[in-house]
């Protein structure tokens, strides 16, 4: 927000604005890749079934083949979102299995419009494996540089907030819900880093809902935390 001709910095409600679209588009990347591979069932147990009666066999456990693939697949998808958020690199055998299931989905169900000459079957079978390879891809990334945006979001409304945009900040120490001892700012910080773990992105939703303290305190205490966090990791 512009204001007196200068930029103020995101505040807390910003940067939950932000975090909330992050949310948001790792839901609706990962509904549509479910959606695609759903999709893709039932071209794919058609190919392994081969014609067997209904009901037999055979066309029973051709219904498996599809979730085989699509799990493993779902599996290294959500791997790669957690290591490649920390700069950690996969090894070829991880990168190799998500390109053989990606490719192998994609055969099974374009392989029949392929062999009936029907060009309107290949491109109708071909967008929902290419969607989900497409997805597959963007996610990590999309998801990664959100969690980045978030954070740097809380981090600059818990250090250089303003009063033109932001409350004025709550004493060090806060008073309990039960009237008792007041537990200091370093209490709470104690509390939510030994609740913190790799897979948690730090907001202040989060830190109130670990520690129970205030909507004041809980963007300083966010900012604070991310700093620790960072440094440790690097």
């Amino acid at each position: 927000m512009v204001k007196g001709g200068r930029l103020l910095p995101p505040t807390p409600a910003k940067a939950e604005a932000v975090e909330q679209v992050r949310r948001q588009v790792d839901r609706l990347c990962w509904t549509g890749i479910l959606l695609g591979l759903a999709f893709t069932m039932t071209n794919v147990q058609s190919f392994a079934a081969n014609g067997a009666a209904v009901w037999s066999l055979p066309w029973l456990a051709a219904w498996l083949l599809d979730p085989m693939v699509s799990l493993v697949l779902l599996a290294i998808l959500r791997a790669e979102q957690i290591t490649a958020r920390y700069g950690i690199r996969t090894g070829g055998w991880v990168r190799g299995a998500k390109w053989f299931t990606l490719a192998a989905t994609y055969v099974m169900n374009t392989w029949e419009a392929y062999a009936a000459g029907s060009a309107d079957m290949v491109v109708l079978h071909s967008v929902p494996p290419l969607v989900v390879f497409v997805a597959a891809e963007a996610v990590t990334d999309l998801r990664d540089k959100l969690s980045e945006a978030v954070q740097a979001a809380f981090m600059n409304a818990g250090v250089t907030g303003t009063p033109d945009t932001e409350p004025a900040p709550e004493p060090t120490r806060d008073r309990s819900p039960e009237g008792k001892r007041r537990k200091s700012f370093d209490e709470y910080l104690a509390r939510a880093r030994e609740a913190w773990n790799a897979d948690v992105t730090v907001t202040p939703a989060w830190i109130r809902e670990v520690t129970g303290c205030s909507r004041g305190l809980s963007s300083r205490l966010a900012a604070s935390l991310l700093a620790e966090v960072g440094s440790d990791e690097q």
